[in-house]
């Protein structure tokens, strides 16, 4: 095991949900617009252009400081952040620095079983910047300023984590924060929540070496694959008695490791100054009071709580709580909560939604609806009710799937019977079929006598092969046992 402990921050980008940008009435979803048609004089930096702030991007920030477990500054304000790149006309970034809208908070993360809080410095307002691309083989790059002027707010983590494992929980939990709270899209692919990752070793706990700051990445993955190579990248050159650059590096996914970009910078070399065309904000206790009301009755942890009464494996929860943040169209949780008075029911539900359909769903196999939740309910009954084996409930289920809402049947129970899915449960027709199995079978019926309990497993199938796959194998092996007296 290294003498350097590695300890690592994160700042996460989040582009917040509104339908214009942070100081302009451009609209802020630049994920399919062509390049450069969603700008104005304000985006491309023309002089004497004056910002105006986006309120609901304020309203935004307030949630989410909510979900952070803190509240939102009463008093903040904007500064100029100077810095030149070709993606920044103004030749400067309009942010937030010494008066952050939200100042504290904490996530809470979960890693190999154990609790582990990870406290947040700040989270400032702040506009995005442009896009560079570099087209492969050319010798020049091309700017695109669509996401110029996109709210964003940045979360800045304590140095709380020494683990790649920690820091994915991190950024998978801020994730499920911010989604549950309402303030993101949070879609990754289009970069909605950006992750900076800062890393640093050191032989004294109390005391951060040099950091390396890994930009931009976008997936929870990313982050836990960068963090474990560069965690072992510093150890080895600080092992090798070198001192580790302060700078900001790239992540290449497809090599899986990182690369230099340039020497990074430090607060005073941005100048920030109070921006003399904004105001300062002031929020009352209004205007904070509605952002709590906003706020969902149950964030992650709360159903979490909810959930483990079921007495569920955490990874089935974990799935739930995810997939109700990634596939919008409705809530798998709240179908869940509605059947908590019986919990038998509400676990099937549970199990049935992870195991075949939110799968369906990411796989978009077909088109989600309303109605295919309330579905696995329907199923449900007729598998309490013994009509139902477990394959043949997933086989009809997969049926309906298949055809278009609209063309359901109405009694789901007949569609079942007529395409030969209800089991047969009557215990006289049954025993008669299991006589004749024994009778043809008298090898194996002689095996089970015998304490070969592995030949049941025979039994039973020539037993629904008799019945054409109607029998209820329940039903079937309980009066084989009984005949054969064991």
């Amino acid at each position: 095991m290294s003498e350097y402990l590695p300890t690592i921050g994160i700042e996460c980008h989040v582009q917040l949900k509104t339908k214009t940008k942070l100081f302009a009435a451009v609209g802020n979803d630049a994920r399919v617009a062509p390049p450069n048609t969603l700008v104005s004089h304000i985006c491309l930096g023309m002089p004497g252009a004056l910002p105006v702030l986006n309120k609901r991007a304020v309203e935004l920030a307030a949630k989410a400081a909510f979900a952070l477990k803190t509240k939102p500054q009463k008093f903040s304000k904007f500064d100029r952040k100077h810095y030149f790149y070709p993606d920044l006309p103004k030749g400067y970034q309009i942010s937030q620095f010494n008066h952050p809208v939200v100042i504290g908070g904490e996530v809470d993360i979960v890693v190999d079983g154990q609790k582990k809080k990870i406290g947040v410095t700040r989270a400032h307002l702040e506009e995005d910047a442009g896009k560079n691309t570099h087209p492969a083989g050319k010798e020049y790059s091309l700017v695109d300023l669509n996401r110029a002027g996109t709210p964003l707010l940045e979360i800045v983590s304590e140095p709380d984590m020494h683990t790649a494992a920690e820091a994915r929980a991190y950024v998978s939990e801020l994730y499920l924060l911010m989604k549950y709270a309402d303030v993101t899209e949070g879609d990754l692919y289009h970069g909605n929540m950006r992750f900076d990752v800062n890393i640093s070793g050191s032989k004294d706990p109390n005391k951060l070496g040099n950091r390396s700051e890994i930009k931009n990445l976008n997936s929870f993955k990313a982050v836990e694959k960068a963090v474990e190579y560069e965690i072992k990248r510093q150890t080895e050159q600080l092992e090798k008695g070198k001192e580790i650059k302060q700078e900001t590096r790239g992540w290449d996914d497809a090599k899986q490791k990182t690369f230099a970009q340039r020497t990074k910078e430090e607060a005073h070399d941005y100048r920030y100054f109070p921006d003399p065309d904004i105001p300062p904000v002031q929020l009352d206790d209004a205007f904070i009071e509605k952002a709590k009301v906003e706020m969902p009755e149950s964030m992650p942890d709360d159903w979490r709580d909810k959930l483990s009464k079921l007495q569920l494996e955490q990874a089935a929860i974990e799935t739930l709580i995810t997939a109700n943040a990634e596939l919008e169209q409705f809530s798998y949780l709240e179908c869940v909560e509605a059947k908590m008075d019986n919990p038998d029911e509400a676990k099937f539900l549970v199990n049935w939604y992870v195991n075949m359909l939110i799968p369906l769903a990411r796989e978009e196999k077909f088109t989600l609806y309303e109605p295919h939740l309330s579905l696995a309910s329907t199923i449900y009954d007729l598998v309490k009710a013994n009509k139902l084996s477990s394959t043949n409930a997933k086989a009809l289920y997969a049926d309906l799937l298949s055809l278009d809402v609209g063309s359901w049947p109405e009694i789901v129970e007949k569609y079942a019977e007529d395409k030969g899915y209800i089991q047969n449960s009557d215990e006289g027709e049954i025993e008669a079929i299991v006589q004749q199995v024994l009778d043809a079978n008298e090898s194996a019926a002689n095996d089970v006598k015998n304490g070969e309990m592995k030949a049941i497993g025979f039994l039973v199938g020539q037993v629904m092969k008799a019945s054409q796959g109607k029998a209820n194998p329940a039903m079937a092996q309980k009066i084989i046992k009984e005949k054969l007296g064991v």
